[in-house]
């Protein structure tokens, strides 16, 4: 190919789920709505962790981190499918596409380590109870936080700058997906990807692969301490402490398996556009729910909250 039709090209153009447009109204409003439903959602776990002291626990600190995250994961992708929507635009800068992938990448990863830390959390709490508050002091709870979000910067800076050396055909290159997704963005550069796909692939078994053993070898040390409980009552007391956790974690793999599993049988690009809606979207809006449903002390510092607010307006 002639190098001088090699450049990096000044926007791209994100296809997003349909190019109906008919279908841009229902879209927007269901985007709208689950945006706004994660951010309450989620906003109202930081809020009641952070004000109830009985909620000041290694778990629910992580929680609290939890939620943050995802309220970053889809604060980074919705508002620009609804701004494009609204705007009747698909366009988006070269710079901005870049800085969309890198934030996408970070708290993926960040969500991926978060969920791998509750895991151990879980694990140091029903396998070792009497050691819990010792092993999993404020300076580890910090610590492992710390780790997490080192592992997920230098990941996305790694992907971004391998992203950066490639070379784009001239006009407009179309994305056919609703944010800037790094497999897509790299499967449409006109220069050599083998590179970039190396380290893609390599990254993505470290950093998938790696964290779900983890996962699994916690929940299996956790069945079998559970198992070794005599009372059936104190196997369901201790198993209620992980199932919302394992809830999260099999909605959070299950749909990103979704996704390669679609994109593999039906070669689709569209197809996975749209198994890609459930990770970013549908499951940072499920967990808050998720949490506080099946979780007590959740239920129980929103009622006190709630009548707090009660009471102290009654008093006004």
């Amino acid at each position: 190919m002639d190098p001088g039709n090699l450049t990096r090209v000044p926007e791209f153009l994100l296809l997003g789920l349909s190019e109906e447009p008919g279908l841009q109204p229902l879209l927007f409003g269901l985007f709208l709505s689950m945006y706004l439903i994660t951010l309450l959602g989620n906003l109202l776990i930081i809020l009641v962790v952070s004000s109830d002291s009985h909620l000041h626990t290694p778990m629910y600190f992580f929680l609290s981190n939890l939620s943050w995250v995802d309220i970053c994961f889809t604060s980074n992708t919705i508002p620009k499918i609804l701004l494009n929507i609204q705007t009747q635009s698909k366009a988006i800068t070269y710079a901005g596409c870049i800085t969309q992938m890198y934030f996408a990448s970070l708290f993926g990863v960040l969500d991926d380590s978060l969920l791998t830390v509750m895991s151990y959390d879980r694990f140091v709490a029903i396998c070792h109870p009497l050691h819990y508050m010792v092993i999993m002091n404020p300076r580890l709870c910090g610590l492992l936080l710390l780790v997490s979000w080192i592992i997920s910067v230098l990941n996305s800076l790694l992907q971004c700058l391998m992203v950066l050396r490639l070379s784009f055909c001239e006009g407009k290159v179309e994305i056919p997906h609703f944010f800037c997704e790094l497999n897509q963005i790299t499967q449409l550069a006109c220069s050599d990807t083998f590179l970039n796909n190396i380290v893609i692939y390599f990254l993505t078994v470290l950093l998938g692969g790696g964290p779900l053993a983890g996962i699994l070898y916690s929940y299996f040390k956790i069945v079998s301490s559970i198992r070794a409980i005599p009372s059936a009552q104190g196997k369901y007391k201790a198993f209620s402490t992980c199932v919302s956790h394992l809830l999260v974690v099999s909605l959070f793999y299950g749909t990103i398996l979704a996704v390669y599993l679609s994109s593999a049988s039906t070669h689709s690009s569209q197809s996975s556009a749209t198994a890609s809606v459930f990770y970013t979207v549908v499951t940072p809006m499920l967990n808050p729910f998720i949490y506080s449903l099946r979780n007590r002390d959740i239920k129980g510092a929103l009622k006190r909250i709630f009548g707090w607010w009660v009471n102290n307006g009654y008093s006004i």
